[in-house]
């Protein structure tokens, strides 16, 4: 039996998925408590898509069916890297920019961008499982 077939890995990528589905709900609930709150926050427009934001690659869900799983992995580490790094870049500013009345969007912010980097990981983490490598951050 391969290594890649052994019941600790398959056992160890159940676990993984099983993890990683939990924190995508809370991700999920967080970062739209997060999104009506810097809406509201800032005065934007509470129609705007996060789908549309510069350099966060758009779901390509419609086309899953005619990719592997490690395509599928590839592409989800992709997009998630890109919102860390928004998330990041949104944090640094949100520190130099707003005072004490907004410390609150700030550890919101923290803790969001602290589940988008676990959630990284557990990709990173099957795509180890799948044999494939993690791609460098570009």
């Amino acid at each position: 039996m391969a290594a890649a077939d052994s019941p600790s890995t398959a056992l160890r990528r159940r676990d993984l998925c099983s993890r990683g589905i939990r924190l995508a709900g809370k991700m999920r609930a967080d970062v739209v408590d997060l999104l009506d709150t810097y809406v509201e926050q800032q005065g934007l427009d509470a129609s705007a898509s996060v789908a549309a934001v510069e350099g966060v690659p758009l779901a390509a869900v419609e086309r899953w069916d005619e990719q592997t799983g490690t395509q599928r992995l590839l592409e989800n580490l992709a997009a998630y890297r890109a919102f860390r790094a928004l998330l990041a870049q949104m944090l640094e500013e949100q520190r130099e920019q707003l005072g004490e009345a907004d410390a609150g969007l700030g550890r919101a912010l923290a803790a969001v961008l602290l589940q988008v980097s676990a959630f990284a990981y557990h990709l990173e983490e099957l795509l180890r499982l799948e044999s494939r490598g993690i791609p460098g951050e570009e």
